[in-house]
C-alpha cells in the first residue's frame, strides 16, 4: 500500500492485528518515506533502518505478542533518551560524534513503547540537552516546520511534532518539562498531550527537580494520541492500563482512553461525570504577566476564538475566567530551571565550553544558586500549584491560546544572549510550563490556519487525572474542524 501514511494510527493498529498489514510492511513504507524528506526537515537525528527491520521481523515471529497495545506501529525515540547501544547526542556539539554516549542500557520510557510493540525508526531531533523551546541545535539537525520550513517547529520534542505532521510517523512519544510537548505540537499543527503528574510512570515526574518532567505523547488525531498514551501506561499480560508505581493511578481500564477521543464523551469506570455538557473556563492570563511583557497576537486570539466558538456552538457552559497574579512565579520557576541544569553531568571545563550559550548559563547560573534560594523557589511554587490547581477546579475545562505567536523563524531566538533568549521562549509560549509546575494534564490542539497558513491552536487544561474530560473535548473539537484532514505543503 502507498497510503499507509495517510492511515490513522488507530487504524494502521487494526489493520497489523487482523494480519493484513505487516509490521516489517509498515516500517519499510516510513522508512522510505523518512529517507525522501527528512534531509529537509531534520525529524530524526540518526535514522535505524537494520535495527528496525530486526525489530520488525522479530515482532512477526512472535505471535503471542500481536495484542499487545501499540503491535508493529513505527514510532521514534526522542534524542535525550537512552536506547541500549544506539549513540545517543542528547542535541549537544560535547556529545556529537566520537563523542557519543552508547547506553548499556535503555531508559524506561524505551522499554515501556518496546513492551508495547512499537518499531523505533530512529532518533528524533531535540534542542541541547532539552531545556529550550525551540529544536535549532547547534550539533543540528534543525527542525524545520513542515508548514514553512524557514520557521521552527518548536520544541523540546520538536522532531517528534515534524515526524507526525510531516507523515513520517503515525505517532511520537516526547517530553513535556515546560511544554516541550504541546509547544512543537501547536507549531506543528497536530496534537500534543501533557499527562498529570504520576500518570504515566515512566518518566512521572517525580524523578525531575520539582516535578517538572513527564512524558507524553504526540499525534494527528485526538484518537492516535490517545492510543500512544495508553501504550504509554499500559503494563502486564492482559492489558491494564497504570502501572504498579503510578502515584495518580487512573481507574480507567484499558481502551477507555481512547474511547473518550474516538466518542468525544466521558463514561465508564474513571469516575468522571457522564454528561455531555462540560463547564468550560476561558482566559488568556499566564503566570509570567508580571515578569516579562506578554502579548496575545492576533493569530493566537484568532485560534482561542474558533475553539471557543465550537465549544459555545456544542452547548457547554462557557464563561470568561481569570486567573490570579502571581508576581513571584517568575522568578521562583527561573530558579528552578536553572538550579535543574545545574545536575547535568558535566564538569570537564573542555567539555562545557563545547555547550551552546543558553545551556552554559542555564548549568553556570544553577551552579551559583544557593541551597536555601532552592528551597524558597520549591514553596513559593508549591503554593502557586495549590492555587492554580483551586483556579482551575471550578471548570472541567480551562482554555487558554497553545501560543502566544505564530511559529517563529529559525534563528529568532536570541543564539548569544542567554537572558533575552530565556524572556523570548517565555513570550512565545506564556502558558505552559505553569502546568508542569501544577502537574495538570494539558492537550494542544489546531483550531485555526493563519493566512499563510500556518497553524494555531488552543491549550485545554483538566484537573489532576482528568485526561479524558480532555480527550473528549478535544475530539468534539476535532469532529468540527476536520484538522487532521489538512497536510502541509512537505507531505
Amino acid at each position: 500500500m502507498d497510503d499507509l501514511h495517510e492511515l490513522t494510527a488507530v487504524r494502521l493498529r487494526d489493520l497489523l492485528r487482523t494480519g493484513e498489514l505487516a509490521p516489517a510492511e509498515v516500517a519499510d513504507h516510513f522508512l522510505a518515506r523518512i529517507e525522501r524528506a527528512n534531509p529537509d526537515l531534520g525529524a530524526f537525528v540518526a535514522v535505524t533502518p537494520r535495527e528496525a527491520r530486526e525489530r520488525a521481523a522479530a515482532l512477526e515471529r512472535d505471535g503471542a505478542g500481536r495484542h499487545a497495545t501499540l503491535w508493529g506501529l513505527p514510532s521514534g525515540d526522542k534524542d535525550l533518551w537512552a536506547r541500549a547501544g544506539v549513540p545517543t547526542g542528547f542535541g549537544s556539539r560535547a556529545f556529537a560524534g566520537a563523542d557519543a554516549v552508547v547506553p548499556p542500557a535503555s531508559d524506561e520510557i524505551v522499554e515501556v513503547l518496546d513492551a508495547a510493540g512499537t518499531v523505533s525508526l530512529g532518533r528524533t531531533t531535540a534542542p541541547e540537552l532539552g531545556f529550550p523551546a525551540y529544536t535549532e541545535p547547534l550539533a543540528g539537525p534543525v527542525a524545520r516546520n513542515p508548514w514553512d520550513t524557514s520557521l521552527g517547529a518548536g520544541g523540546s520534542s520538536g522532531g517528534a511534532a515534524v515526524a507526525v505532521a510531516a507523515g513520517l510517523l503515525p505517532f511520537a512519544p516526547g517530553s513535556d518539562g515546560g511544554g516541550s510537548v504541546r509547544i512543537p505540537a501547536a507549531a506543528c499543527g497536530v496534537v500534543g498531550l501533557k499527562p498529570s503528574r504520576g500518570l504515566v510512570p515512566a518518566g512521572s515526574g517525580q524523578e525531575s527537580l520539582g516535578g517538572l518532567v513527564v512524558n507524553g505523547p504526540l499525534a494527528r488525531t485526538t484518537a492516535d494520541t490517545a492510543l500512544l498514551l495508553e501504550g504509554m501506561l499500559t503494563w502486564g499480560p492482559d492489558g491494564r492500563v497504570a502501572h504498579p508505581l503510578t502515584l495518580r493511578a487512573p481507574s480507567a481500564r484499558a481502551g477507555e482512553y481512547l474511547a473518550a477521543a474516538t466518542r468525544g464523551e466521558v463514561g465508564g469506570s474513571g469516575g468522571e461525570d457522564v454528561r455531555g455538557r462540560f463547564r468550560v473556563g476561558v482566559t488568556t492570563d499566564s503566570a509570567w504577566d508580571d515578569f516579562y511583557e506578554i502579548t496575545t497576537s492576533p493569530e493566537a486570539r484568532a485560534a482561542l476564538d474558533a475553539g471557543v466558538g465550537v465549544l459555545v456552538g456544542l452547548g457547554h457552559d462557557v464563561e470568561e475566567t481569570a486567573l490570579e497574579a502571581a508576581p513571584e512565579y517568575g522568578p521562583a520557576f527561573r530558579t528552578l530551571w536553572m538550579a535543574g541544569a545545574s545536575a547535568v553531568p558535566i564538569d570537564d571545563p573542555a567539555v562545557l565550553d563545547r555547550l551552546e550559550p543558553l545551556t552554559r548559563w542555564l548549568i553556570g547560573r544553577g551552579r551559583e544558586v544557593p541551597a536555601r534560594e532552592v528551597s524558597e523557589a520549591l514553596r513559593t511554587l508549591t503554593a502557586y500549584e495549590r492555587r492554580l490547581l483551586a483556579q482551575v477546579a471550578r471548570y472541567d475545562v480551562v482554555v487558554t491560546p497553545a501560543l502566544a505567536m505564530t511559529p517563529r523563524p529559525v534563528g529568532w531566538f536570541d543564539p548569544q544572549d542567554p537572558e533575552r533568549n530565556f524572556a523570548q521562549q517565555c513570550q512565545y509560549t506564556p502558558w505552559t510550563s505553569m502546568l508542569n509546575v501544577a502537574g495538570l494534564p494539558a492537550i494542544t490542539v489546531p483550531t485555526h490556519r493563519t493566512d499563510e497558513g500556518l497553524p494555531m491552536g488552543v491549550q485545554l487544561v483538566g484537573s489532576p487525572g482528568r485526561e479524558r474530560t480532555l480527550l473528549a473535548v478535544a475530539a468534539q473539537l476535532e469532529d468540527r474542524l476536520h484538522w487532521a484532514d489538512r497536510h502541509p505543503p512537505v507531505w
